[in-house]
């Protein structure tokens, strides 16, 4: 293991922005400064929880801090795995680690870079048009 501190790294999905804080500590995980064991709704801790999972006892001694904001909860949830996940990569200095992660599921290490299309004239969204009436 490295000397280092705190490493902070960030993941997106969608609209969702999380920031992740890994430093030394006693393994606990926390989102928006509650603990990841009462976050809910049950399939987004599960997403959350699948970096840490496939870390196995290495993340036994690291603290993790998540701030994530925007978006639904399974932007968040998203973008919060990748956040970890990253962080986790660059504390533990494993590359064995990264592509790990690469063959289980390339959104932990890649953000999402999806954004919402631009409004075009003649309507009011990006997609949605004034309907014609002929009648």
């Amino acid at each position: 293991m490295t000397d280092k501190e705190t490493i902070t790294r960030t993941g997106k999905k969608k609209e969702a922005i999380a920031k992740a804080t890994i430093k030394p500590g006693k393994g606990r995980v926390r989102i928006n400064t509650k603990p990841l064991e009462i976050y809910d709704p049950e399939m987004a801790r599960l997403k959350i929880k699948e970096p840490i999972q496939l870390v196995g006892d290495r993340a036994e001694d690291i603290d993790i801090d998540i701030n994530v904001r925007g978006g639904g909860v399974m932007g968040q949830a998203d973008a919060a795995r990748t956040a970890i996940a990253n962080s986790l990569v660059e504390y533990l200095e494993d590359p064995e680690l990264e592509e790990l992660f690469k063959q289980y599921d390339r959104s932990l290490l890649i953000s999402d870079p999806r954004r919402k299309l631009p409004k075009q004239p003649m309507g009011p969204g990006a997609r949605a048009k004034r309907q014609k009436s002929y009648r």
